[in-house]
């Protein structure tokens, strides 16, 4: 379920809109004014805005679009507007909109549209972070925390736990490690695989009754929660 807020001020066009969500399982909530429109979509999270381009009084599409945006607001927003030249439609997407849809047109259209973007901004959110068990990592701020303390880490580090939390509970061969921490396509005949993993278990599990990092005897190692026991050969 979507929850949009419309930003429209033709009470056809946003009855068009809200019925066809509704309809379809969402909870859409109408603004037919520019200054409540801004306000409600600072206030509350949405999963996307439909944003009239042209709306009455002071405040337009454009400026709302340009507030959100400058106060980091990355809710999806698709631009609705009857001005349908390119010149138009590129001052949208400048603006700050993330799709525009020219009137008149058909809710299946718009609908799809919304849901490519509310698609695109969750599998975003995937992307930025990981979490196994209670382990975080941030892939933008860099951060790392296990239930709720923060856990400081070296770049090399970093890149090794994030290989492995994306690959969660997969057993990750040396061969993989070296090729995708370390960029080695070749057996460099070191231990560098066995002092990062140790010094990043420190880290990650010291003080912590449940081990996150495994080493799997003879294969290499795992970053799992549970089912460990289950693997063959395991030095936990």
């Amino acid at each position: 379920m979507w929850r949009c807020l419309i930003i429209e001020d033709d009470i056809d066009n946003a009855r068009y809109i809200a019925d066809g969500f509704r309809q379809a399982g969402h909870a859409p909530v109408v603004c037919r004014d520019g200054a409540e429109g801004l306000k409600r979509a600072l206030e509350n999270d949405w999963d996307a805005i439909v944003l009239d381009r042209l709306l009455p009084n002071d405040v337009d599409g454009l400026s709302i679009l340009s507030t959100l945006r400058g106060l980091g607001k990355k809710t999806p927003v698709l631009v609705l507007s009857a001005l349908s030249s390119l010149d138009e439609k590129v001052r949208g997407l400048k603006a700050g909109g993330d799709d525009y849809l020219t009137k008149p047109f058909a809710f299946p259209e718009l609908s799809a549209r919304i849901e490519a973007l509310v698609r695109r901004a969750t599998d975003s959110d995937d992307r930025r972070q990981l979490q196994v068990a209670d382990l975080k990592l941030d892939l933008v701020t860099r951060t790392v925390e296990r239930a709720g303390q923060p856990i400081a880490l070296q770049p090399r580090e970093f890149k090794l736990l994030t290989y492995m939390m994306a690959h969660s509970p997969q057993v990750l061969t040396r061969t993989m490690l070296l090729a995708s921490v370390w960029d080695y396509h070749f057996n460099p005949q070191t231990n560098v695989i066995d002092v990062h993993i140790s010094r990043l278990r420190q880290k990650v599990d010291g003080g912590f009754d449940h081990p996150l990092i495994h080493t799997v005897r003879g294969i290499g190692y795992a970053l799992t929660p549970g089912h460990i026991a289950a693997l063959p050969d395991i030095d936990a």
